[in-house]
């Protein structure tokens, strides 16, 4: 899904913006961008970097990549951008096996990569014991069950170390308002 030119509805999610008081980003700000880039029917959703918008049949990649560029130089910040296209937004929903476990949703976190490749760094995680926690693998993204939350999970440092700044994540809610949205 990385390389295909899908027309339709995409979601952008941009990596550590307004998380503390650094990376300022005004949500106004963000949607002024993305149409000054072309795309339409724009919208973010919360305050965290959550993009909503369609485009033509431009790469996912591509619009990341473009999305990232302008950010930099348009509002003097560097985030990571990955994009995913609805459907392939809907394949990571399909694909949470944790859902029995994972009993607050604000606890399961979902990390996505801009190259979907990278998680396979993880598999020598999912061979180690993390209960309570629990940490799962789809096509293209990672589900990670932080039971005490995320701030003292095991898991989540663990999953950080390994895919550094290439992932950005969400916790389970914002991924199903994400997916009401698209």
């Amino acid at each position: 899904m990385k390389g295909s030119n899908v027309a339709g509805r995409h979601v952008a999610l941009i990596r550590g913006i307004n998380v503390g008081r650094a990376k300022r980003v005004a949500m106004a700000d963000l949607r002024r961008l993305a149409v000054d880039l072309g795309y339409r029917d724009v919208q973010t959703l919360l305050n965290s970097g959550n993009l909503i918008f369609s485009a033509g049949r431009e790469t996912p990649h591509r619009i990341g990549d473009r999305i990232h560029r302008a950010i930099g130089e348009r509002l003097g910040v560097s985030a990571t951008v990955t994009v995913l296209t609805a459907a392939a937004f809907s394949t990571v929903v399909e694909e949470n096996t944790l859902g029995e476990v994972a009993r607050d949703p604000a606890r399961l976190l979902v990390a996505f990569c801009n190259d979907a490749n990278r998680l396979k760094q993880l598999e020598g995680l999912t061979r180690q014991a993390w209960s309570p926690e629990a940490l799962a693998l789809g096509s293209m993204a990672a589900y990670l069950w932080c039971s005490s939350g995320v701030l003292k999970s095991r898991l989540a440092e663990a999953v950080g170390r390994v895919l550094g700044e290439s992932a950005t994540t969400r916790n389970w809610a914002t991924v199903r308002k994400i997916h009401a949205v698209l």
